[in-house]
């Protein structure tokens, strides 16, 4: 009985080398024929040969393995040095079924020497022909061990280091910040000047782990009615004007809570048409406006874009319409617009307020046509809803407002994310996207090349052209700007410098002088891949800021994956598609994308603090594929499949009118894990005045994102903004895992946590309420297209009252 346990000890240990082993060889010689790495041929021989030795009986099978255990480590170790995560994945296999092969139902059925015992029972010899392999084995795989847990301490991606102390910047003259109260938050950045810093400073780094629930209010819209597209996410930040916060919802309801103790004041949730093919559903704000006229009706007003494209606005006191704004509380944003269909344009960002105007802007679908609504830029008085402005990039020179009968140049580059504004230069500063289809551009025209993937200042009286710079030439990549500028004065060798910061999504940030948009960072064009898809072409090079978080090229050594297996999978998927670094035109063969247009940086942007000088950034950082799909006419569907579950939805990546549909998705293995090594998104702060990056972290863990709730800190994908206080604590809540963390400026050193019941994909903020506390309050929603759980919390934290 014993022996033939052994021999099936044997059997099945035999088998797993040999199933592992074939998949090894065959995947490895592939991956060689590629031009790839012979490591895992090698392994997969070394496999096989000590599964024959097994067979066999033979102790050498042991042997075999051991100095498969040591080749695999020196290997890892040549490839990615002492980096816990890439080198446990090429080795976690290897290792386990190593000490699978040290039980003794294994080493004893090896061997074939006897010996009596001193009863005179026979037993296996397991100090004889055994004991040398074994040993080898053993001494192998406890110097992996050691390495493993060398590694574990050590962390090549961190940068240490501390921001410069605050100091007193004095305003330029002609561009004060807009007056808001310290205690109060106005707009969606705090002030137009989009910087995401509060000068409140109760909350400190010697008491920011003390933060806890003051209270948590649950607003009922949830994701998952009908007709709801992947994208129907809470990504609010709220105002707090007085002592009362504001807030909208997915599902287009407008919330006053109390600031102190967040009960619902009023709640007006305005009628939508139905019907509406939506990308996304979101409200990520609403703007705030004091009335200059003697206005009684609405002596105050709150601005919200709705999802059928019109903008209303309430009154903070009640909710109710302001009846003077085009005469019934609202204006209609599909006037004068061309290829109207409900649900292909609307405004998903707050607009702008600026003296006695609103600048408004909007999201056109992405990917679904050449023939969709126009990107432009409107101006209205905030009093009346009259049309002031027009700025159509399509047709930029004619700000005059449109008169009837014509419409807006079709398909022109939108603004989607959120504008700032200085009132005192007179100029809002507008982000600006792509034309749709975002990945192949052979007819666009010279207008839409000039403006495409551009940060524009527009004059706010005229809606005229002041500046523009563009942030990538020709964009193929879905690279738009994606984020609200931040305008900051900054000390440049004692001349203060009216400067803006424009995050982007390939990672850089260009500091520019906001009067003339020239850089103030030293800004180097680079040649870039050439060979784009028939009929288009590559822009010979791309800026690059001195201040730049775009990550080094991806090589075949940052494939990643759970196991060697997924990791192989990787690299073949990696081989066999095009590469040539960033800005790799996207091919009928598929081109890996990275940073992919996820973004390094999306719409949270980045926090600015004046007092420090500094930018407090969250990078992340994933690889998306993208495959042009070659169309024979302009009805069929290429990616979205014939049976789509739901018609209402509009139908993303086909590129009606184009040649080419477009399949994107993310660079992930068999698993569903990243094909490149973590980590995947980071804390870091850098000098706005030098572009030195001071300090940079790994941040968030893998809890809510793997199979096993696991708090591993790998650093992962960041989603919604942060805030910086001058208190000197920042906060964000947006990574994939579900908290809210507060962090020291000066070193990144994290501060506290406080788990989310749900995804927080969201720009906290902070303010002040009626009992002399600051608070912060995170909203806790959820993303559709990033998987987090779906919530409806609006939560406040503060200290202890005293």
């Amino acid at each position: 009985m014993q022996k033939a346990r052994r021999s099936a000890a044997l059997l099945v240990a035999g088998a797993v080398l040999v199933v592992l082993g074939l998949a090894a060889l065959g995947g490895g010689v592939w991956l060689i024929a590629l031009g790839g790495s012979w490591y895992y041929a090698v392994s997969g021989l070394a496999l096989l040969l000590s599964a024959a030795l097994l067979m066999r009986r033979s102790p050498a099978a042991l042997t075999v393995y051991a100095l498969l255990v040591v080749g695999t480590l020196a290997w890892a170790l040549w490839e990615v040095g002492l980096d816990w995560w890439p080198l446990s994945a090429r080795g976690d296999v290897v290792a386990v079924v190593g000490f699978l092969l040290l039980t003794p139902w294994v080493t004893r059925a090896l061997g074939g020497g006897t010996e009596r015992d001193g009863f005179g029972r026979v037993r296996t010899d397991q100090d004889g022909e055994t004991r040398g392999p074994r040993l080898a084995l053993t001494a192998a795989l406890g110097l992996a061990v050691v390495v493993a847990a060398a590694s574990w301490f050590v962390d090549p991606h961190r940068i240490e280091g501390t921001t410069p102390t605050p100091r007193t910047v004095a305003s330029t003259a002609a561009s004060p910040q807009p007056p808001v109260p310290d205690d109060e938050w106005h707009a969606y950045g705090r002030t137009g000047f989009g910087q995401r810093y509060s000068p409140l400073d109760r909350i400190t780094p010697a008491n920011a782990k003390s933060l806890e629930v003051a209270w948590d209010y649950q607003t009922g819209d949830t994701r998952g009615q009908p007709g709801d597209p992947e994208e129907t996410t809470f990504e609010v930040t709220p105002l707090k004007v007085g002592n009362r916060l504001f807030l909208c919802t997915p599902h287009q309801s407008v919330i006053a809570l109390d600031a102190t103790t967040g009960a619902q004041i009023w709640r007006v949730t305005p009628e939508i048409k139905g019907e509406l093919a939506l990308q996304h559903l979101t409200c990520r704000g609403l703007s705030y406006r004091r009335s200059a006229a003697a206005n009684t009706a609405c002596p105050a007003q709150l601005f919200m874009p709705t999802a059928d494209g019109r903008l209303l606005a309430l009154n903070p006191e009640t909710g109710a319409p302001c009846p003077a704004f085009g005469g019934s509380g609202q204006i209609d944003l599909w006037a004068g617009m061309p290829n109207v269909r409900p649900g292909s344009y609307y405004s998903t960002s707050p607009v702008v307020v600026a003296g006695d105007r609103v600048i408004v802007g909007g999201t056109v679908l992405d990917n679904v046509s050449t023939a969709e609504a126009s990107g432009v830029i409107r101006a209205f008085d905030a009093e009346t809803g009259a049309l002031l402005w027009n700025w159509d990039s399509g047709n930029p020179d004619d700000t005059a407002p449109l008169p009837p009968g014509r419409t807006y140049t079709a398909n022109s580059p939108n603004s989607w994310s959120i504008s700032s504004v200085d009132e005192a230069l007179g100029m809002v500063y507008v982000p600006l996207g792509n034309q749709p289809p975002d990945q192949w551009g052979g007819n666009r025209s010279p207008a839409v090349e000039r403006f495409s993937s551009s940060v524009v200042a527009l004059d706010l009286a005229s809606g005229r052209v002041r500046w523009n710079f563009q942030t990538v030439h020709h964009d193929l990549w879905d690279y738009d700007v994606p984020a609200q500028p931040s305008l900051i004065d900054l000390n440049l060798g004692g001349r203060i410098v009216p400067a803006l910061v424009q995050p982007t999504k390939q990672g850089e940030l260009f500091v520019l002088d906001r009067r003339t948009g020239e850089p103030l960072l030293p800004v180097t064009e680079k040649p870039a891949p050439q060979g784009a898809a028939e009929g288009d072409r590559s822009a010979p090079t791309q800026p690059v800021s001195a201040l730049s978080y775009d990550p080094p090229p991806l090589t075949e050594r940052d494939m990643w994956g759970a196991t060697m297996f997924d990791q192989l999978a990787c690299r073949i998927a990696f081989h066999r598609m095009r590469y040539e670094g960033r800005f790799t035109p996207p091919s009928t063969q598929s081109s890996l994308i990275y940073p992919g247009n996820f973004g390094v940086f999306n719409w949270g942007g980045v926090a600015v603090d004046p007092a420090r000088q500094i930018a407090f950034t969250t990078p992340t950082y994933l690889a998306f594929v993208s495959q042009l799909v070659p169309r024979g006419d302009a009805t069929t569907l290429y990616v979205q499949g014939k049976n789509r579950p739901e018609k209402s939805l509009p139908a993303l990546n086909e590129n009606f009118g184009a040649p080419f549909a477009v399949k994107l998705k993310p660079f992930t293995s068999p698993l569903g894990l990243p094909c490149q090594s973590p980590p995947w998104g980071y804390v870091a702060a850098a000098d706005l005045t030098t572009g030195k990056i001071l300090w940079k972290h790994k941040n968030g863990t893998v809890r809510d994102a793997s199979a096993l709730p696991l708090p591993f800190r790998m650093g992962v994908p960041n989603l919604g903004g942060p805030i910086v206080t001058a208190g000197g604590v920042a906060f964000l809540s947006g990574t994939i895992d579900y908290y809210v963390r507060a962090y020291d400026v000066s070193n990144g050193d994290q501060l506290w946590e406080s788990r989310l019941p749900a995804g927080g994909q969201a720009t906290p903020m902070t303010y002040m309420g009626a009992d002399g506390r600051q608070y912060v309050v995170v909203v806790a929603g959820g993303h559709g297209s990033l998987g987090t759980k779906t919530g409806d919390h609006v939560i406040a934290y503060a200290l202890p009252k005293s």
